[in-house]
This record gives C-alpha cells, structure tokens and sequence, in this order.
C-alpha cells in the first residue's frame, strides 16, 4: 500500500462547540466578503440591493424558480465526519494487480511539502513565467527525468494518463507518418484500457486499429504506426529491436508504452529505436487514488518538438541575461492553432509531475536503480518458489510482473485464499493470474503470497539476478545528486516554492480560470488512505465508499446542471469537450446520421473548442459575434439553416466567452435543434450559474464541468483537474464505459480515460465543497461572484473601458478591460501591464483572451472587498504610470512598465539610470513594503529560447561556480 507520513485516524477535533453552535458557517469562510461589504460594493454600482443585481444581469427566462435539491451545509467538522464515515466503507486490500498501476511509498517531505502544500497546489498554468520559475524548474527536472529514463531527445511536461498518452502518440503518429496509411498496430500486450481508449480515439477518425501479436505480424499491411508495451502488461520483456526496424522501413512511427522505474535497469526504448516513448509516472511517488490524479509522460525526437501535444518547459534568459525558464514553442497551443491543432490537450498534470520529479530527485539514480533491483529480486525470488511449488511461469523475461498458470488448481480456490489475506491479483481470462510488485513488497508479503498457492512452502533462498540490459548511465545532473538529506530536500522545496506566486500570495484574477478558495476541509481527505490506496481495478466489492462518492456527487451534479446523466471518467475540461462531442456524434450514428459531421462554434470559442470537434472527426464551421460580443443570431441561423442536413452540433459557452450572459441563449439552443443538432455547452463560465439558471433548462443536451473550477478542485499549478460531463436523458447511454471495470451500457462510446472514474481520488474535493455550502451556499457564492466581477467592472471602468456589458449594463462574473489604446497613445502593451501587476504583487488576468489588448478578470466569489479593492488600486496605478507615458512626463521605452518586473537584484546591483527611482521600481504600493512578493528573474525573451530550444536540465558545466 501507499506509505503515508504518520497521521492520526481519528477526525479532527471540530470548529464547534460541544453543544455544536457554530463560530461561522463554511459558507462565511468560502465567500470573502462582509454582509457589510456587500452593501458597500451595491452602493458602487447604485443599486439597493444583491437580488436586483442578479435581477438585471441573468435573463428572468432563464432563471431557476426553486432552489437547488441538494443537502443543507454542514459544518466542516460535520462534513468530514460524514465523508470518513463513507470512506470506512472502502476495504483497502494489498492490491497485486499491476496493468499500470502500482502501490508506491509517498515520501513524507514530499507528502507534506508539496501533495498538502496550498504554496504548490493553488498556483496558476505557468503562462506568466516570472512568476512560476519553482513549477517550471520543478517541471524542467520532470522533463529530464523521462529524457533520461527514455532515452530519447525530448519530453513534454505531462499528459493525464498512460492510455491517453498513447492516443497522443497515435494521433502524432498519424500526424507526421507520410506514408499515407490509415491502420494502427496494437500489441495484443498492453494494457487493456489503454487499448479501449486508443479505439475510442481511433473511431471518429477513421483510422483502422489493428490489435495482434508483434512477434508475427505481416508487414504487407501498411500502417503509419505501432504501439509496444514494455514490460509487456502480462510482465514479458521482449527485444523490440527487429519488429521496430521492420516499421521503420515502411516509413512508419512506433511508440513505446514504458514503465519508467524498469527503465532503472532494462534498455531504453531510445536505444532500440523508439520514435515516441509515453507511460505514467504513477509510482514515483504518487498514491494510486483509484485511478488518479497521476503524471504521464510523453517523450519523442527533437525533430518532432512542433508536434508534441500539451507543454513542453524550455530554458531562455531574461531581460539581463540570467537563465530562465518558459512554456516553450507557444504556437503549439490550441488557443492559436484552434482547428489546426493535432490535440486539444493543452493541459498537464503539473503537481503530480512535480511530486514525480522530486521522488527522483530525492532518490537519484543509484536509489532509483535500488528500488528496481529490489523489486526485481523479490520478484524472481517469488517466481522460483511458484515454480518448485508446481506453477508454470509464463516468461522467464520479467521485471516485476508475474503471469502464473494454475494449471490443475482452480481459480475459485486461490481467490478463497486471497480473500482470506486481503489480497488483489489480477484475473486472466484463461486459468491464470497477474501477480504484479512494487516497493512496498515486503518479506513477509512474499510469504504470503506463496502461501496462497502452495500453503506450507517455504519461500526459497534465491541469490540476486539483476537485469543488466541498461548499459547507459541516467539522471547524471547536480540536481538530482545533491538533495538526498531529508534537510537538504526540504530547502530545495522551500526555495522552489517561494519562486511562485500562489493563492497563498494574492488573488489570482484569471477570466474563464475561476480561482477561488481551495479550502483546507476539502483537501484532507485527499491522502486518507481509504481513497489514496485503492487500485482503480479492485473489485467494486472493495470499493463501497468510492461508490457511494459516486452516486452521491453524479446526483448533485445532475440537479445543478439539469442533466439525467453525468460521467465523472474524463480527467480534464479538454477530455470533458471531446466526451460531450463524441457522445453526440455516437448519437446521431445511432439514428443512421452518420453523414451528420458539422459542428457551429462562435469565433470566440476557446481553441480547444475546434481543437476538440475536429479530434471528433468534425468539420468546423465558424459562427460570427456582434458588436456587443454576443454571437450573431442571424449569421448562426444562416449557417444552420445551410448545414441543416448534415449539422451534429453547436458549441456554445455560457455566460458568453465575452462574460456576458447572452439573453438570446434559448434561441440560440433551439436553432440548433430546429436544424437537428445537438448543443454543447462549455461549462468553464459554471462558477456564475450555480443557483441561478442551469444548462439542461436552457436548452443544452451537453455540458462538461471543470471541477477544478466551479467545484474547488486546486488548479495545481496546470492539473491536475476533472471535466465530468452531464447529458440529457436520450444521450445517457452513449455517456463512456471502461474493458475492465464494468460500467456505461452497449451504446457507450469505450473509454475516454485510462481509469474508470478518472481522477477519482480528487473528487472527494467537490463532494465536501457541495456538502459543506449546501443550496443556500452554493446560489449565494454565485451570487457574489457576479457582484465581485460588477464591482471590479465599476471601479476601473474610469480607467479602462470594460468591452462588453449585458443589455442592462452589467458584466457576468467576469469583465474584459480594453487596453488596445494604450499601443498608440504610449506604446504600452498587454504584456506591459502584466507585468508590471507582478511588482505590485498580482498575477495578471488572461491576456489577449477572447480578444487581443484586453484582460479577462474573474474575482471569484473567495475574495474579501480589501483584496478587490487592492487589485483595483494596482490596476488604477498602473494606469496613472502610463499616463506619465502619454504626457512625455516618462520615457516612452525606459519606464516602469517595459523594465518589469523588477527583481531585487536589479535594484541592488549595478549603476542605476533609469527616469525612475527604485523606490517607485520596487515599493508602487503601501502593501509592497508590508509584504513583498519579488520575482526571481527579470522579464523573459521567449523568443530567444524557441531559437536556442532546451527542454531539460542544464548540462553539468552550466553548475560549474
């Protein structure tokens, strides 16, 4: 099982008294502000009061005329008390069975540091890099980590999981291969989801997946790529070497599904060919949570480094030439290649990655190697005793996993057995079991499994026969052979972190991004082992706690949006859109509209939006906006009524991409549906329409929900993060089902994830949040979200124009400021204020995002009015420095805004000649010189570091003194 810092099993003590009246409801510490406050931020806007506010913002047509059926709020206490009664229900078994998954030991300085740490969790996507050089140099070791293991050129900084990462390559493969082939080959060894999820992707694409044995396959089939697993998910070890030169000479890809901790000791797939290497990263260090949140990896050559999907941290310099780290290659992003993108991934799993990294880092190469021979020599010792025990093992070629005969014994009576020691093994169809180990094995656990199939064995003394395939040496860099000192880790950790600007810092003020409060309540239950040590395939017999979990969170969910059905399997808001698309496009085939392939996105969508339908084998066709932002009624009934024959589906956002709550919403559904598509509504806008309306109402028949938005899942600094969809009752059968664990009908579209319920184990997050608001709670938060974005909106609408406003005059629960003038008035750009916000203190809203020159601000309903009222300030500041720029009063290129962000060295050394005082540089406001948040590096030459690409750590004479 997964080893956990010592903790106490009892609940913690309650926030209550023992007559249990409360010192505040979880709805007073969730939502920021004051009933004073309120009536401070209505006297702003010069309305009497929050009813009318809501009143004059969310179309009456649209309202909800009854509150939310779900349970009144509990206590914090309360709450978790009620979750560990749940969670009790689970049995946590000693589970051998292996597929991908293995049972691993948390270290406490990582479990404590950075798994519990709001400093590592509450962070934002590194998109503003001066702020977020602790993540990417966390990511960078991450990165090198795989390059190492892998022996390949680069790596990306992490994919949602195995299966998935093999669609990636697949869909790389197909992008890249010229050979013009339309087949896939499958080893009939990999794992079992990972190849229901390939055919999943597969499908709406065309492309023919071919599963059979690589041993004998007729290369006279053309196809553009293969897939291998290593170790084989049985346990084998093949020699890949001749099937890989065999695919390589029809000019084909072959990927190579690896267990990165054999990687320790057997030949890396770099070495025998490999074009693209993918696999997670589970078992450094990461709980196996039933399924999730774990890190893959994802690793190619450096010629195909425009084609990598999700992220890639490279190295560059700042604006004085000290190294620094940045998101590299950014035209990969979905948000500028929209349709033309290869993947709508352009999310990560950052903070399991990161927690990956530092088990390397902690360990290093010769403890990594350790582990694995440890591993290995437990596993032979096993197999030896099977074997004089009469037990045929299948492969003598094996790392840690053993596939066993049983030749005359039955199944039914080992099972006996392994029900009585509380012991998981995998199942084979034909008279076999999987017996898969890790580092937590123990001698004792040996005994036992022996015990099992030969009772009364002895367990035989075998000396040590390490794999000695890997020649090449790995993880040979200064960081990953200095912090191997609980003390020494500690500090590094430390000294990463205070690089970052997280929630533990200031609001995080991102449009579309939702950051709001992670509560602590709702994060403890995350690493309670009744969640955190269950294999996502133990028997639902063993899993009653997740079950309940389940059904309780999949009806919350379902009465909040209006939906009949919801699937908590996708593991990200991307993986959410493309499950919603397919779910639509597996209906209408199911009608025989197989022809119907159009799918209506406004030009305002989110790059995944077109990124997801054309993943979905979809052709897009774009639907323009108005002057206000709202999309163009007459222009989409134009377009339906052109593509009526042949029209799958419209994606809408709501409220608007523009933050606005568009009041033609309920034509806009049913002109879709007159012309006989379904619509898909982007729930990431979710956060102002809890309460008040909800999407099944309003005409939607799909919406996906980013957990990690709306529902308080922490962003992790960029995942991890779940995006469930709800459906309308005639899509419920289609909703995804999963080859090992039964669940979703014949109809279902296969699996769009590796683990059946996702990343199950954060789901606890948003069973405790809903739990602990309640009705009431949650319809308030929404409602202060709108009056917080309403506030910000009045306030700064002086200094900068607010783009776009509802009939009435008010934003949703977010504003766009313009700042397109700037450019000409004082030749100040969006990146400018940006970051310039980092010397006072704030991360900066998106950026550019729906609209280029402008800033999407999303207070959040968590935010108290003195925090408001502080990033207003800075924003009203910074606009005063600017008009210095316009007034001549202030060099129009050496200014407060081109130089930043400041950094302390900056100030310190060297001789000054800037128009500018370092005071003014690096203390703009009262609050800076109370508590100062100061960036490491100066502002980042992106461009450098695409031309002069670098994608892992600096070579050993970069730490030379």
């Amino acid at each position: 099982m997964v080893s956990y810092a010592p903790r106490p099993q009892s609940t913690p003590e309650p926030m209550v008294d023992r007559d249990n009246q409360q010192f505040g409801s979880f709805q007073q510490r969730h939502i920021g502000v004051t009933s004073d406050a309120v009536q401070e931020m209505l006297e702003v806007l010069g309305i009497s009061s929050l009813e009318q506010l809501i009143n004059d913002t969310v179309p009456q047509t649209i309202r909800l005329t009854s509150s939310l059926d779900v349970p009144d709020a509990e206590t914090e206490y309360n709450a978790l008390r009620m979750l560990k009664a749940i969670a009790s229900q689970n049995k946590v078994y000693s589970s051998y069975i292996g597929m991908g998954y293995s049972n691993c030991i948390t270290p406490p300085v990582i479990l404590r540091n950075i798994l519990e740490n709001p400093g590592w969790y509450t962070a934002y996507t590194p998109y503003q890099p001066e702020i977020a050089q602790g993540r990417l140099e966390a990511l960078l070791n991450f990165q090198t980590l795989i390059i190492d293991l892998t022996g390949l050129e680069i790596a990306n900084a992490s994919l949602l999981d195995e299966g998935t990462a093999a669609a990636e390559a697949m869909s790389m493969s197909y992008g890249v291969c010229k050979n013009k082939a339309n087949a896939y080959f499958v080893s009939q060894d990999c794992h079992p989801q990972t190849i229901d999820v390939l055919q999943t992707r597969a499908r709406p694409l065309g492309i023919d997946i071919i599963i059979g044995n690589h041993q004998d396959f007729d290369f006279s089939t053309a196809i553009f790529g293969a897939i291998l697993q290593y170790p084989a998910s049985d346990g084998t070890i093949y020699d890949y070497r001749e099937f890989t030169q065999k695919v390589h000479v029809t000019g084909a890809l072959v990927t190579v599904a690896a267990d990165p901790l054999s990687l320790c000791l057997l030949k890396p797939p770099g070495e025998f060919g490999a074009d693209i290497a993918v696999g997670s990263t589970q078992r450094f260090g990461i709980p196996l949570g039933y399924g999730g949140p774990h890190a893959a990896y994802f690793a190619t050559k450096e010629e195909y480094k425009r084609q990598v999907p999700g992220r890639i941290v490279g190295v560059s310099k700042d604006a004085r030439g000290k190294t620094a780290l940045r998101l590299a290659l950014q035209t990969r992003e979905q948000h500028i290649r929209r349709d033309k993108a290869t993947s709508n991934i352009c999310t990560a799993q950052v903070l399991l990655a990161v927690i990956a990294g530092m088990y390397a880092v902690y360990h290093g190469a010769e403890g990594l190697k350790q582990i694995a021979e440890d591993i290995h020599q437990k596993t032979t010792t096993l197999a030896e005793g099977l074997k004089k025990s009469g037990y045929r093992i299948k492969s003598e070629n094996f790392f840690d996993t053993l596939r066993v005969e049983l030749g005359s014994k039955s199944l039914e009576s080992i099972l006996q057995a392994c029900e009585v020691k509380k012991i998981n093994l995998r199942i084979f169809d034909d008279n076999a079991v999987g017996i898969s180990l890790d580092e937590t094995t123990s001698e004792a656990d040996l005994i036992d499994l022996l015990e099992i199939f030969a009772p009364g064995k002895q367990l035989p003394s075998f000396p040590p026969s390490p794999l000695l395939s890997r020649t090449t040496p790995y993880l040979t860099h200064p960081t990953f052979n200095r912090y191997h000192s609980e003390t020494e880790l500690l500090r590094y950790i430390h000294k990463l972190e205070t690089k970052d600007l997280s929630l533990t810092t200031s609001m995080i003020p991102l449009g579309s991004c939702t950051m709001k409060l992670n509560a602590t309540s709702e994060m403890i239950p995350v690493t309670w082992a009744e969640f955190g040590n269950i294999h996502p395939f133990a028997p639902k017999s063993q899993t009653k706690g997740y079950q309940i979990l389940f059904e309780q969170l999949e009806a919350w969910l379902a009465e909040i949006t209006g939906f009949a059905g919801i699937s908590l399997q996708p593991n990200a808001g991307s993986q959410g859109e493309y499950t919603g698309l397919l779910v639509i496009k597996q209906y209408h085939e199911s009608r025989g509209d197989t022809h119907r392939n159009i799918c209506l996105i406004p030009e305002s969508a989110h790059g995944t939006n077109p990124a997801s339908a054309v993943m979905c084998g979809m052709k897009v066709v774009a639907v323009g906006c108005d002057k206000d932002g709202n999309i163009d009624i007459s222009d989409l009934q134009a377009k339906a009524e052109k593509h009526r024959d042949n029209l799958a589906a419209l994606m809408v956002t709501y409220p608007s991409t523009h933050g606005v709550f568009e009041e033609g919403i309920s034509e806009i559904c049913a002109i879709a549906h007159r012309h006989g598509g379904q619509v898909y509504m982007d729930g990431a806008n979710m956060n102002a329409q809890v309460g008040l309306c909800r999407p099944g109402d309003i005409g939607a028949d799909v919406c996906h929900l980013n957990l990690h938005k709306t529902f308080c899942i922490p962003h992790g600094g960029g995942g991890p993060g779940m995006g469930p969809i709800g459906v309308a009752s005639h899509l419920v059968p289609f909703l995804p089902g999963h080859p090992v664990i039964e669940i979703g009908s014949e109809k279902s579209i296969g699996a769009v994830s590796a683990a059946p319920w996702g990343s199950a184990s954060i789901l606890v997050i948003s069973w405790m949040y809903i739990v602990m608001m309640g009705a009431s709670g949650l319809t308030e938060a929404t409602k202060i979200a709108i009056l917080n974005a309403n506030y910000i909106a009045k306030r700064l609408e002086g200094h900068y124009p607010v783009l776009y406003k509802g009939s009435n005059g008010y934003v949703a629960h977010e504003c766009i400021l313009d700042l397109r003038a700037l450019k000409k008035s004082a030749n100040i750009d969006i990146d400018d204020v940006a970051k310039r916000l980092m010397d006072y203190g704030f991360h900066a809203p998106t950026v550019s995002w729906p609209v280029a020159g402008t800033i999407m601000v999303e207070p959040t309903e968590s935010e108290s009015k003195a925090e408001l009222d502080r990033f207003c300030d800075a924003l009203i500041a910074i606009r005063a420095e600017i008009a210095l720029i316009e007034a001549g009063k202030m060099d129009i290129q050496d200014n407060l805004l081109k130089n930043a962000p400041h950094t302390a060295e900056s100030l310190i050394s060297g001789e000054w000649t800037h128009p500018y005082t370092r005071e003014e540089a690096a203390y703009p406001a009262p609050w800076t010189r109370d508590n100062k948040f100061w960036v490491s590096v100066s502002r980042i030459d992106a461009a450098f570091g695409d031309r002069n690409f670098v994608c892992s750590c600096l070579p050993m004479d970069a730490y030379s003194e």
